[in-house]
């Protein structure tokens, strides 16, 4: 029996796209008879994160774990990137991140673009592995190596849902409601997902009827969250605008199939978001920053617009509000591009046969279990 650990911060259930990605591979692991273990670590911030390096515990911890692989979500690089190199010689498994997108790909402050870039490009070095989440976060990786290095690309899906995804008759008879264009926003509400810029792109949209529903986590950054309530309050958006906080996943599929439109302006390595959307036949409003171009075509299941962009965006959304037969148009694309997705099951079962073979690469005595 193959033996992992999955090295993640706080508790595998925490609430964002990667969490369910990283839920989602453990359950296929052990569907198929890996024996998974969690190495969890509190997450104090990026600073404060460094100092796991020197921390004899969570060191003692990670160089006498009994595994045969172990999986590190990059987003724990802090936290590893020194340890890794330290136990390099002293551990007899490798090492596979997961990465669901670099942090240095974001949009941060100057004084800390580079620290941030040249800690992950030490931290992408110092494993064995890697698995990825969309083909445009293995590029930005790849950049930063020095030699290759064994890797799979698994994208996520959007099937964990409850109930049935829309169907034709269902996506056409929404599309013609009478009443306002529904606009869905998902996602915890960080300024990374672009939230203000949607805002101030529907501040200009006052000849037209439409309503915002925000749907996601409104305490990861408290003050930015203050600054957006202010915000719609000084632009009367305040009865435009409902703020739901985090909903369940029977909620959240309730939500899909009422809007007409997710708009979630953000950078994101894949955007599971933006599938789940496409699942109840929505059109989505992404940048083209980050994957989501391997998701969303311009124009014709959905917009790609600048970062930080709000004209382009009020353009879109004015568009679909006029013209619903182009609304109906590219809900049925997006229901399409959905239909042709793989499944958690299809992806996550590739990612553990890569895997396998990885290990066995690395331990050549054991048998791979393909």
């Amino acid at each position: 029996m193959m033996r992992a650990g999955l090295v993640i911060y706080d508790s595998l259930d925490s609430l964002s796209g990667g969490y369910l990605y990283d839920r989602k591979l453990v359950s296929s692991l052990v569907a198929d008879g890996v024996q998974v273990e969690l190495y969890s670590i509190a997450n104090n911030g990026y600073t404060k994160n460094l100092l796991h390096n020197i921390d004899p515990a969570w060191t003692r911890r990670l160089r006498t774990a009994p595994v045969d692989v172990m999986l590190q979500d990059e987003l724990n690089h802090p936290s590893l990137v020194a340890l890794n190199y330290r136990l390099k010689k002293q551990i007899p498994y490798p090492t596979v991140a997961v990465v669901h997108h670099l942090r240095g790909s974001e949009s941060h402050p100057a004084l800390l673009v580079k620290p941030y870039r040249w800690i992950e490009r030490l931290y992408v070095n110092s494993v064995d592995g890697f698995i990825f989440n969309s083909r445009t976060t293995q590029a930005s990786v790849e950049a930063l190596l020095r030699t290759p290095k064994p890797a799979i690309v698994a994208y996520p899906a959007a099937d964990h849902l409850p109930g049935p995804a829309m169907d034709m008759a269902e996506v056409t008879a929404r599309a013609h409601l009478p009443g306002p264009l529904r606009i869905l926003f998902v996602g915890n509400v960080i300024p990374r997902k672009g939230l203000h810029t949607l805002l101030a792109a529907l501040r200009a949209l006052d000849s037209i009827d439409w309503h915002l529903t925000v749907a996601g986590r409104l305490d990861a950054a408290p003050a930015y969250v203050a600054q957006l309530r202010q915000q719609a309050g000084q632009l009367a958006l305040r009865d435009h605008v409902a703020w739901l906080g985090p909903v369940s996943d029977e909620a959240l599929a309730g939500l899909y199939r009422q809007h007409h439109l997710l708009a979630v302006p953000s950078y994101e390595g894949f955007g599971i978001v933006y599938l789940e959307a496409m699942r109840f036949g929505l059109p989505v409003l992404a940048t083209t920053a980050g994957a989501a171009h391997e998701i969303v075509t311009h124009g014709h299941n959905g917009f790609l617009v600048a970062p930080g962009a709000a004209v382009p965006i009020a353009s879109a959304i004015e568009q679909l509000a006029y013209d619903r037969q182009l609304l109906l148009a590219m809900s049925m694309a997006a229901l399409r591009r959905y239909q042709q997705h793989p499944s958690w099951e299809a992806s996550m079962g590739q990612a553990r046969a890569w895997l396998h073979a990885f290990v066995h690469s690395h331990h050549p005595s054991a048998q791979p279990r393909l």
